[in-house]
């Protein structure tokens, strides 16, 4: 019985084998008319009203509906360099400040100083127009009233400069990352084939893709509003599935070569092999990364789509225009030699490293899968006490001077720190109940711990309808005492002060978006969970007809992900190799990472899972009884998946060096799950089970099928192995 998959990845080959310069020319003109695409229509990105959410979502549409938005405002904070603060200095540079400032273009009003109350700082807001995004001109005021009043120091911040701060760092952190990985890629590509050509190959198809896919995305994000992440996400899985693709697809082109075959057949052979591999596998990618859409965020809608996008472009790349290369090709893909590097490739026995760990875990299975079981439990261990909170100050780099100047006005001033926001619509003769309510509710809420006096008045619209009561919390933003405070204005202060009128009220700012994300979060994460392993178990299931195999599949991919939120808990939540890896722990984990770790992981695993299982089966329907087969796959699959994993892990650990905490916690969880999937769970936890189980591990059949007409190949000790 034929295989689909298989079919079709070998009718596909041949056709590309058999009109090279057609594929090649082909594939030349879809990518650039993808990249055309990207010049020619803009990309649609995500607005503030896509990430509304929940009771915060709410109040944030009453105030824009009311024209409340609190328009752009940076600050201007003045302290002392050292020792008390001069308030005769401090007063004349705040007068020097907003003098300057009133004469710019594009500022709406600048406020009278304010005092903080402990009398160690000055601060002067400046509100900008509502068309103006440009703050270098006051920047270059504060500059010149900082070398005016040397003694003092004079720092701005705010909404613009923050914002730019933080995208220039994050720019420059990914294109830090982006220039090293691909050296590092290319460098453990020569060290895999020892020649350049056969090295440059995978890097360029991963390269195509995600230029492909850059360019789908424009026209894409009309449908789906693109978020400002989904580039890095593009590059990123881009650049580990188009890789490893290509990787796999090469190695068994070159393997079959060396038995004998000529290049046409030896495509043929690892189309049927690899290529039905690599289908499988970028179907499970694809189903992994559309468990974002159960989230039903804007962020995860849009990563969901990038990824599927670039994973379908790679594999097209993979089946088409990678065959067609190497027909084109031939030998001269191993060509130029590394010199000294190609000889010991080819001195060295396949499977030797990995033989000497295969042995005693085949001879020894009980044991094996015992022992790995424990390291396992022991890293997932920590993850049940993970705390998850948005990214704020805490979790930005010190060393951006906008990011400093803002935690310290945070503390200074109160109403610029943790604050929540109760917003109530009624009719325009209601206003003064309303008031009357409101003063109530500030009157409670600052006769508890909880709050604390924000000296801010209660903002009305101007018709009357929507008005606006801001609550200060003496808490950091993370502090679990901020969401108590949250839930009791929602379930007690409001009610009682409001619940008697015919009105509409829901609490909402920054920090109540955050509690609503996270719940939103925690409450679906077990739905994404479901969704991802069960389509899991349906690929596997199918492909493999094997209910073992697909259920060892969804085990191994828990146990990966279990190891990846443990190590994040542990490094990031109680702050293990801070100083190795030069970050301060914040105490949680930031809230959308554990959901993208989650399906990225599952998604990479299962390149490496799918083509290991599929060289065993190989292997037994040649007739190796299933522990010997189990041992001649792993040991011969065990080089490509070791290059995979090291590309993967290699760039994955450039960017836990960035400085963006977010990128950091996603280079560590994903690097050190990736190494510990690769090694432990799927070249001993793997093959201990497999052999274990025996022939049963193919059940309801005792055997697998073949996976349709082969191209003839000698192979005797297999014919052997059979009889």
């Amino acid at each position: 019985m034929t295989n689909p998959l298989s079919s079709f990845a070998h009718r596909t080959a041949r056709w590309c084998a058999l009109h090279p310069w057609r594929a090649i020319l082909g594939w030349v003109a879809f990518v650039a008319f993808a990249v055309g695409l990207a010049t020619m229509i803009p990309t649609q990105e995500t607005t503030d009203a896509d990430y509304r959410l929940g009771e915060s979502g709410r109040a944030d549409a009453m105030v824009s509906s009311a024209g409340l938005e609190e328009p752009d405002t940076e600050h201007v904070v003045i302290s002392s360099k050292s020792g008390r603060l001069d308030t005769q200095q401090a007063e004349q540079a705040a007068f020097a400040v907003v003098t300057a400032m009133k004469k710019l273009d594009g500022v709406d009003e600048v406020a009278e100083p304010q005092v903080s109350p402990d009398g160690s700082a000055y601060l002067v807001s400046i509100q900008l127009a509502r068309d103006q995004d440009d703050v270098s001109s006051l920047e270059k005021v504060t500059a010149s009233v900082q070398s005016d009043f040397p003694q003092l120091d004079v720092r701005e911040s705010g909404d613009i400069s923050l914002d730019d701060a933080i995208n220039d760092r994050v720019a420059d952190d990914l294109s830090s990352a982006e220039t090293l990985s691909l050296p590092v890629t290319l460098i453990l590509m020569l060290l895999a084939f020892g020649a350049l050509i056969a090295a440059g190959i995978p890097v360029l198809l991963a390269a195509t893709s995600v230029a492909a896919t850059v360019g789908i995305l424009a026209p894409v994000s009309h449908l789906i509003h693109a978020d400002s992440t989904v580039t890095s996400m593009i590059v990123l899985i881009g650049m580990a599935v188009g890789v490893d693709y290509s990787l796999f697809y090469l190695k068994r082109e070159r393997e079959e070569r060396a038995k004998g075959h000529s290049t046409r057949d030896a495509v043929e052979i690892a189309a049927q092999t690899s290529g039905h591999s690599i289908l499988v596998s970028g179907a499970a990618v694809i189903c992994a990364m559309a468990g974002l859409f159960v989230m039903g965020d804007s962020t995860f809608n849009s990563l969901a789509v990038g990824s599927i996008i670039v994973v379908a472009v790679a594999v097209l790349g993979s089946i088409t225009v990678l065959p067609a290369l190497l027909a084109k090709l031939g030998r001269w893909v191993d060509r130029p030699r590394v010199p000294l590097l190609h000889r010991v490739l080819r001195r060295t026995k396949r499977g030797a490293i990995s033989g000497r760990v295969l042995g005693p875990v085949v001879k020894h299975p009980v044991v094996s899968l015992a022992l790995a079981m424990v390291v396992v439990v022991l890293l997932a261990i920590p993850a049940l006490g993970m705390k998850t909170h948005s990214g704020n100050l805490e979790t930005l780099p010190a060393s951006i001077p906008e990011v400093q100047t803002m935690r310290d006005l945070s503390d200074a001033f109160p109403t610029e720190g943790t604050t929540a926001d109760l917003v109530v619509k009624a009719e325009p003769g209601q206003r003064d109940e309303v008031a009357d309510a409101l003063a109530d509710v500030q009157a409670a809420a600052e006769g508890s711990s909880l709050f604390r006096p924000s000296g801010a008045p209660v903002q009305v619209s101007d018709d009357g309808t929507t008005s606006v009561l801001t609550l200060a919390m003496p808490f950091d933003e993370s502090d679990d005492r901020v969401d108590i405070a949250i839930k009791e204005v929602r379930s007690e202060l409001a009610p009682a002060a409001l619940g008697l009128l015919k009105v509409e009220y829901a609490v909402g700012g920054n920090a109540a978006e955050s509690m609503d994300f996270v719940d939103r979060e925690q409450s679906r994460l077990p739905l994404v969970i479901g969704f991802v392993l069960l389509l899991t178990l349906l690929i596997m299931g199918m492909t493999f007809r094997s209910a073992p195999i697909a259920l060892i599949s969804a085990g191994l991919n828990l146990a990966s992900v279990a190891v990846s939120f443990g190590l994040m808990t542990l490094v990031f939540q109680h702050g293990w190799f801070e100083n190795a890896l030069d970050f301060s722990s914040p105490g949680f984990i930031i809230d959308w990472l554990p959901l993208f770790v989650l399906v990225v992981l599952v998604g990479l695993s299962m390149d490496y899972h799918v083509f290991v299982v599929s060289r065993i089966r190989e292997h037994v329907q040649r007739g190796l009884p299933t522990r010997l087969a189990v041992r001649q796959g792993v040991a011969d699959t065990a080089g490509v998946v070791t290059s995979a994993a090291a590309v993967m892990v290699s760039v994955f650990s450039i960017f836990a060096t960035l400085s963006m905490m977010e990128m950091k916690m996603m280079g560590v969880a994903l690097s050190g799950a990736i190494l510990l999937d690769a090694t432990l769970i799927r070249l001993v936890m793997l093959p201990a089970i497999l052999c274990l189980l025996g022939d049963r591990a193919w059940w309801p059949t005792r055997r697998p099928r073949p996976l349709g007409r082969r191209v003839v190949e000698d192979e005797p000790a297999y014919e052997l192995a059979g009889r």
